[in-house]
């Protein structure tokens, strides 16, 4: 099973990436960045994801349905429930930016974020294989 820089590197072969980064979204923090940063500073835009991340995970607006909704701080509520957006998705004139929330066994709080140029690469592709990889994803 691949840890967070196997993970990456298996990322950055789709068509089209220029970056990724593991990111805690709780934090802004990034676990492991590859490739370019849409801002020059992965660190800036580890922190920058993050609250795109945090604010999606934690409405209740996304929860509707759910048998049990999420506490907004956590990631998850008591009983070990994953924030209810599996992926969120930012479109620009010139790229795509892909953030898959990677569940876990514990209070998890991480994402994959991926920075995909829009002529070279395909959204629908990268978005099936970061759900593969997030779920192979060792956090250590």
């Amino acid at each position: 099973m691949p840890g967070i820089d196997e993970c990456l590197l298996d990322v950055m072969r789709l068509p089209g990436a220029r970056g990724a980064a593991v990111v805690d979204w709780t934090s802004g923090l990034a676990l492991g960045t590859i490739g370019d940063s849409p801002n020059g500073d992965h660190e800036a835009t580890a922190a920058e994801t993050a609250e795109v991340a945090r604010m999606a995970a934690e409405q209740p607006a996304f929860a509707a349905g759910l048998p049990e909704a999420p506490t907004a701080a956590s990631g998850t509520d008591v009983t070990g429930t994953p924030p209810p957006v599996e992926d969120v998705i930012v479109t620009t004139r010139t790229g795509y930016h892909i953030l898959r929330f990677v569940e876990t066994d514990f209070d998890s709080s991480v994402f994959l974020h991926l920075w995909l140029d829009r002529a070279e690469g395909n959204l629908a592709l990268a978005r099936m294989r970061l759900g593969e990889m997030a779920q192979r994803l060792v956090l250590a």
